[in-house]
């Protein structure tokens, strides 16, 4: 089967979470099981840098009155993967994220940048490229994505399937509904039955309403995206797609996550034999600016410090906590909303030796966080799947999470982590005050927690099939 999957994301060329780790794996887990998979990513800046024999595969001459534009084809750094970039300097090779300018800033022209990719993407799964090679599926992530299905859809001969997945119902890629006639809409599209959403054009509605099958990312998730506290206004239109919409949960990359072989952390260690774990705490907590002390209960935050996430929440708790537990260090990995920034910089001034707080992100110090900790702290208002979590136990660091999303299909109370409900203060620090009674008081109940933990089956193998599937049950294999 011939998969075409298209991100804004995809590590190791571009990431700004886990996004980019789900469609870096998944498709070698398709692979593996047979599938042809290619790659598409727009051409960013990082994106060009890393990327392996490249070479000039098609021009796709003028797209959305963007002249120029190309298809760059070479492979994933670290894969071999197969991967095209939308190769147009216009929009994409600019400083910054993909999404943001190095001030944090959306840039204005996003609505037009994944448009953009949008076209390109429809044109390939269309065969209109000139390329040797045409997907019998189009797999779509998020919400940057989201105007490709229409535009296959819209086409009266032979097309591809599309599939659509939903990683965060939250962010919906709304714009201005003039800019409409901008990205090649017309507009019987551009109303109610269509991609309009309260006066806005949203690349999300789009996807949900035209896509053949529709996808998220945990199978709780699936179940809360059709109530109001999670569907953010489009769960009326994702439950009249129920008979084709599927939660099917994330796995994880077991072979780059996987302590017994992490060539980023101190020591090497397994479930069978945690103790190179001591070596890990003792240099992430050197690395933290931390006092280095093994019997110590060390918190890690790894995440993007947003509301979503809790971050309030852990800073205004992180003081109480730390006074009632004088052993308690606490070293946090993310960035976000410049408020919670600044809120933990000057919490660790006042707890010197205590915290170590690294604003930004890198993935050698995720993997060193994750096998250094002995808890993770990963409460959010709501989780669409969470990969941190997973990470976490695979590198027996136990996880405090709340009862949604993935995270509560990964995470069971007192057999592989501490689980919470509400999304309050004192539920949060009640589950966090467990976990270090746990950690403290019973350390043998604590290291069979922790192999449960490691030994839990995370991997991509099943989701991969599960997805092959739903390629299969929407015709993908054969003419449309």
């Amino acid at each position: 089967m011939r998969v075409l999957l298209a991100s804004a994301e995809i590590f190791p060329l571009a990431k700004t979470g886990g996004l980019a780790d789900v469609c870096a794996a998944l498709p070698r887990a398709l692979h593996s099981l047979g599938a042809d998979v290619r790659l598409l990513l727009p051409g960013y800046e990082s994106a060009l840098d890393g990327l392996r024999a490249p070479r000039t595969a098609a021009d796709l001459g003028s797209v959305l009155g963007i002249p120029a534009v190309r298809l760059i084809e070479g492979e994933l750094p670290d894969s071999g993967m197969p991967i095209w970039l939308v190769d147009c300097p216009a929009l994409y090779r600019r400083p910054g994220t993909p999404y943001q300018d190095a001030h944090g800033a959306d840039w204005p022209d996003n609505a037009l940048r994944f448009g953009v990719f949008c076209h390109a993407a429809a044109r390939i799964a269309l065969g209109e490229c000139g390329l040797d090679w045409q997907p019998q599926v189009l797999h779509c992530h998020d919400w940057h994505t989201g105007l490709a299905p229409y535009l296959v859809a819209r086409n009266s001969g032979k097309r591809p399937c599309t599939v659509f997945t939903i990683h965060n119902a939250a962010f919906q890629g709304c714009f201005p509904l003039d800019t409409g006639g901008r990205l090649g809409l017309p507009s019987e599209v551009l109303g109610v039955e269509g991609m309009e959403f309260y006066g806005t054009l949203s690349f999300l509605k789009g996807a949900i309403r035209y896509a053949d099958r529709l996808t998220t990312v945990s199978r709780s998730y699936a179940r809360e995206l059709l109530t109001p506290e999670f569907g953010f206004g489009l769960e009326g239109l994702i439950a009249a797609r129920a008979a084709d919409f599927i939660g099917i949960l994330n796995g994880i990359d077991t072979e780059l996550w996987n302590p017994a072989t992490d060539g980023f952390i101190a020591q090497r260690y397994s479930a069978n034999d945690l103790q190179g774990k001591a070596a890990c705490k003792a240099e992430l907590q050197g690395a933290s600016g931390i006092t280095e002390d093994a019997g110590a209960p060390l918190v890690a935050f790894a995440s993007r410090l947003t509301t979503q996430k809790m971050a309030d929440v852990a800073l205004e708790r992180l003081p109480g906590m730390l006074a009632q537990h004088p052993r308690m260090q606490f070293v946090l990995l993310g960035s976000g909303e410049h408020a919670l920034e600044a809120g933990f910089a000057q919490l660790a001034r006042q707890f010197p030796g205590r915290l170590g707080i690294h604003i930004g992100y890198s993935e050698v110090e995720e993997h060193r966080l994750h096998a250094g900790a002995d808890i993770l702290l990963h409460g959010s208002r709501f989780e669409p799947c969470g990969l941190a979590q997973m990470y976490a136990m695979r590198y027996g660091t136990l996880p405090v999470v709340r009862r949604v999303g993935g995270l509560a299909d990964t995470v069971t109370d007192r057999e592989n982590g501490f689980v919470f409900d509400e999304a309050s203060a004192q539920a949060m620090e009640s589950a966090l005050e467990r976990s270090l009674d746990s950690y403290e008081a019973q350390p043998e109940s604590w290291r069979g927690l922790q192999q449960h933990a490691m030994r839990g089956d995370f991997a991509w193998d099943r989701p991969a099939l599960e997805y092959l599937e739903v390629y299969a049950a929407s015709g993908c294999g054969s003419a449309r």
